[in-house]
């Protein structure tokens, strides 16, 4: 895993980005769907207190059962700057991933790789930083345009920039439901990152990594704001 340093300014967070996506690696199909361990990755936070809260959770590919989970919580260490989020949210992403016992597998970021202003979105970003094969699963498609794919699920269209280049692809994973936009992250292809999104999907429109994930870090929020707020003295859970 690579060392992360905090960027000082803009500036530098966009020169560290020019640097980090040089890494990426694209010509890697992945790992085969339904094989290995799956880890869901996301972020909730208090704005009020500048607190993030990350949780990473652990999936069997096979079966979708959880296998082991792990939170952390932060400072926000990097102001919120449109296309420069992942600066925001990986330190405590990280701190996460370090706490698990198993081996993540395939990481499904709730946000973008690829389909991303600058090519280079979270799912990109934490892959390069630890080496593991990384996607991104977004409910909305950002900047970029797509024609709407068939009603079925599975269906699916390329999800398109200004210029026509393809950089993801909107999945429809429920019948007649809005599909979600996938992109490549790190060492995974775009037909490999739709396969692993249809099989984490069996009952809803979000990944079941995404669905554990989110409420997670939501909880682990939840606890970190309530010890905050606690008066001086309290246990953070009302015992003495």
């Amino acid at each position: 895993m690579k060392t992360i340093r905090t960027p000082a300014d803009e500036a530098e967070a966009r020169a560290l980005q020019d640097e980090l996506r040089g890494l990426v690696v694209r010509d890697e199909p992945g790992p085969p769907p339904g094989t290995g361990r799956v880890t869901g990755v996301d972020v909730a936070y208090d704005d009020e207190r500048d607190i993030v809260a990350a949780a990473a959770v652990v999936l069997d590919a096979a079966t979708l059962d959880v296998v082991e989970e792990a939170t952390a919580v932060g400072r926000v260490s990097f102001p919120y700057v449109p296309g420069l989020l992942a600066f925001r949210e990986i330190p405590t992403v990280l701190a996460a991933l370090e706490s698990l016992t198993s081996d993540p597998g395939l990481v499904v970021c709730d946000g973008y790789g690829l389909a991303h202003p600058r090519r280079f979105g979270l799912a990109a970003h934490l892959g390069v930083v630890t080496g593991l094969p990384s996607i991104g699963v977004a409910k909305n498609p950002f900047t970029f345009s797509y024609e709407p794919p068939g009603t079925r699920r599975g269906d699916s269209s390329p999800l398109l920039a200004d210029d026509g280049e393809e950089v993801g692809a909107a999945l429809r994973t429920r019948d007649g439901v809005k599909p979600v936009f996938v992109s490549v992250g790190h060492r995974v292809d775009l037909p490999t990152a739709r396969a692993h999104t249809l099989r984490l999907t069996p009952r809803y429109r979000l990944p079941e990594s995404t669905r554990h994930a989110d409420a997670l870090c939501r909880r682990a929020l939840r606890e970190a704001t309530a010890a905050t707020a606690a008066p001086p003295g309290a246990a953070p859970d009302g015992r003495e």
